[in-house]
């Protein structure tokens, strides 16, 4: 028994959740796993819990593991069992344990390893990497008797649920489905990966894994023998070492087997042995740059492959034995399926997919959008929220902020200005340019601006300003739509540009709020297009345009106060009270007759309006407007925006709920609101619903998943009724990053601030503030 005794010395009283799993530096697919489990649940919820690790190994190995690694556990050694249980329940921190189950890890131990789980006193969470159907009845009982132990039993795949109820007697309503964890990439072209590693001009075919006979290689290379008449190029990926179990029981006959078979069948120009364990940025590179990836398994009941998964979300066009996680996935073309040990079926179907380039890129896109849900971001969240649910304390759950992260918005940025959108994260020029975009995007890096005062970021400033500067016309309005070949398109004559034309003077305000830091040619530039662009907004009627407007007139005022300007404000926010007064009563407190886009910037331009001028009537709409939209898409501890699906309508008695058609534009813009009602008033209910809107973008949503991809540092699209909008376009990233960095000014690293029950306060009193300077009018 190797016991590692934990560190007593730390001042963390967090509760603490024990993983008992094999683990790094042993090689094989459930230390991995748990490897990347741990590092996700850290990076989601590092205040929320800390998490810690007993290490699976057989008395002789004697790894040298890294410090999550609190106990070691021989399974091969019955004392061992006993005396770890022991140290576990004397260890008062420890309020949960995760155990990640394979039948291989307790060989000839199992009676061992249910006593195991039987002595521990705390509340057991039991991962089955495999689940065998058709049991017989010792197997059977082995797992019912792990089933009357643990609060929940965690499987993988619908499939193995479905076995474990009908095959196994275990009730549904205690298992739960958290799909293999992937990794989130960044989908670097094939090319530029090819001629990384010196594989231009071939047809690379490729499959990873720790070796061993299950994995059925030779069926591979039996069809390559077919395969290389018609396309000679073809290159076949073997990447991994053999399984240090088979390596010990048999050494390396079953790769000198394969090499006999390549050199018989003089494939010896068309298969390449990696013969390594690789890095992960090295493995999801060679996974990127693959054409079509292999999984020719021939183990019938292999309830779940991390490989297949791995290659799946990489974007592999994956061809694959029909195991159950296989044909539960790859449906609807997401895949192809092959019979168990069929050459030349299998050669068939690679030769199909080499042909038609087009099929390969749906199925190849098919299966980013069916694994996303697999992130370990979003596998984090599942497990975190399992562990609140059945912690016999409270986890007090909250998500890690995540680093601010300029590479997508740098992506989308050529020296012209801001692409409009992505496929997934890959910027597409065809789409050309807007205003609209490039407005926000300067608002977005003059508030990172703000924080870094780095040159670099300058740049970006000048950058998107000139694109603003290039929108306008002599006659004093902007124009939004342009072209790849940065022409103006004919979307400008057939579209309402008032709300771009607001957007754009919100943004050139914001510039010029920044006059003490940012040089003076650029502000002197920035009011004269301003001052240009005035000219004719007392004939706008969009409330939203009206708006920007106002929002632009005040972060402008704040550095230089223009009395015409303050009449414009007045003029068009008594415009908005008159709105306001036509549409509100007792029930329906709001401007227009319904609920749609961009709500928030309404009662925040009221806000900005009496801040300016020191209207009571506008302090007052400002406040019942903005609380009556929060009643209608707040709850308790999350945000769900009005539902582009169909708008929240004031004859609608009892309006349906609709599901998905959430933007982040809508959250981020809340977000701003809130931040700008917090400094107004210091009701704190403002601050804390900061943070339960940010967390939209984390995870805490329908789906509990990730809007936002910390990997790219982009922002999916969309939150729909049962998906994610992958693409990353340019409203969606730099909205999510003007709400993160509006974060910034509330919440530190270390404040744990998250509410549980809120009352607002309408009777509020605006403190004085820099911004809140008032001119009589």
């Amino acid at each position: 028994m190797k016991n590692k005794s934990p560190d007593s010395t730390s001042t963390n009283n967090l509760p603490g959740i024990l993983c008992i799993s094999s683990y790094p530096p042993r090689e094989c697919g459930i230390a991995t796993y748990s490897q990347d489990l741990m590092n996700a649940l850290k990076n989601k919820f590092g205040k929320s819990f800390k998490i810690s690790m007993c290490a699976l190994e057989y008395k002789n190995e004697n790894h040298l593991y890294p410090k999550e690694v609190k106990y070691v556990l021989e399974t091969d050694n019955s004392s061992s069992y006993a005396e770890i249980a022991t140290k576990i329940n004397e260890n008062k921190s420890i309020q949960m344990v995760l155990v990640q189950h394979e039948f291989g890890l307790f060989k000839n131990n199992e009676t061992d390893f249910i006593s195991f789980l039987q002595q521990l006193n705390k509340p057991i969470i039991l991962a089955f990497h495999t689940v065998l159907p058709n049991p017989d009845e010792m197997l059977k009982k082995l797992v019912v008797s792990i089933d009357d132990v643990v609060k929940s039993i965690i499987v993988m795949t619908k499939t193995s649920a479905k076995i474990l109820t009908n095959d196994y007697g275990i009730t549904s309503a205690k298992i739960v489905v958290i799909q293999h964890g992937t990794h989130l990439v960044e989908h670097i072209d094939k090319s530029v990966l090819k001629e990384k590693y010196n594989l231009t001009g071939r047809k690379v075919l490729a499959t990873f894994g720790l070796l061993s006979s299950g994995k059925c290689i030779e069926t591979t290379i039996s069809a390559l023998r077919i395969i290389v008449k018609r396309y000679p190029d073809v290159l076949f990926l073997v990447i991994g070492k053999t399984h240090p179990s088979v390596l010990k029981e048999e050494g390396e006959y079953y790769r000198d087997t394969l090499q006999a078979k390549i050199k018989t069948l003089n494939l010896q120009q068309n298969v390449k042995f990696i013969n390594q364990y690789l890095p992960l940025p090295d493995l999801l590179e060679y996974l990127q740059l693959t054409d079509i990836y292999l999984f020719t398994s021939k183990d019938r009941n292999q309830a779940v492959s991390g490989t297949f998964s791995y290659a799946l979300s990489c974007g592999c066009p994956i061809i694959s034995t029909p195991i159950p996680h296989a044909t539960e996935v790859l449906q609807h073309d997401t895949g192809i399926i092959v019979d168990f040990e069929n050459p030349k079926q299998l050669a068939r179907k690679v030769i199909e997919l080499i042909e038609d380039e087009e099929y390969c890129k749906l199925i190849s896109s098919n299966g980013i959008h069916k694994l996303a849900p697999t992130a370990w971001e979003n596998s984090a969240i599942a497990h975190a929220f399992l562990f609140d649910i059945l912690s016999e304390s409270d986890l007090e759950l909250e998500f890690k902020i995540p680093t601010i992260n300029l590479n997508h918005i740098k992506n989308l940025t050529t020296d012209f200005g801001m692409i409009q959108f992505s496929v997934i994260n890959k910027p597409d020029l065809e789409s050309g340019y807007t205003l609209d975009d490039n407005a926000r995007a300067l608002v977005a890096m003059c508030q990172q601006y703000e924080n870094t005062h780095d040159e670099e970021e300058l740049a970006y400033i000048r950058l998107y300003f000139n694109f603003i500067k290039q929108c306008l016309h002599s006659e004093g309005y902007f124009l939004n739509y342009v072209d790849k070949n940065k022409k103006f398109t004919k979307q400008n004559s057939e579209t309402n540009l008032s709300d771009s034309n607001g957007r754009a003077i919100w943004a050139l305000g914001y510039l010029i709020s920044n006059s003490d830091i940012l040089p003076q040619d650029l502000i002197d530039d920035a009011k004269k297009v301003m001052k240009l662009s005035l000219s004719n907004v007392l004939n706008i009627h969009s409330p939203r345009a009206m708006a920007f407007i106002i929002k632009g007139i005040y972060y402008s005022n704040t550095h230089d106060i223009s009395v015409d300007n303050l009449l414009i404000t007045k003029h068009l926010a008594d415009k908005l009270v008159q709105m306001y007064k036509h549409e509100a009563n007792e029930n329906w407190q709001w401007f227009e007759s319904y609920l749609t886009y961009g709500n928030s910037i309404l009662s925040e331009a009221m806000l900005c309006a009496y801040l300016s001028l020191g209207t009571p009537i506008y302090k007052e709409i400002a406040i019942l407007s903005f609380d009556f939209l929060l009643s209608k898409i707040f709850t308790e501890d999350s945000i769900k925006v009005i539902s582009n699906k169909g708008w929240l309508l004031n004859s609608e008695m009892k309006p349906e709920t609709k599901i998905g058609g959430e933007q982040p534009i809508d959250v981020a813009y809340t977000i701003m609101a809130l931040s700008k009602f917090y400094d107004a008033f210091e009701d704190d209910d403002y601050r804390k619903k900061i943070r339960i809107a940010f967390n939209w973008f984390l995870g805490k949503n329908h789906l509990n998943q990730i809007v936002y991809n910390p990997c790219t540092g982009g922002c999916y699209d969309g939150l729909e009724e049962d998906y994610i909008n992958l693409n990353q376009g340019a409203e969606s990233t730099v909205s999510y990053l003007m709400a993160r960095l509006t974060l910034d000014n509330y919440f530190k690293p270390t404040d744990k601030t998250l509410p549980k029950v809120y009352k607002m306060n309408s009777n509020r009193t605006s403190k004085t503030t820099k911004q809140s300077q008032q001119v009589p009018l």
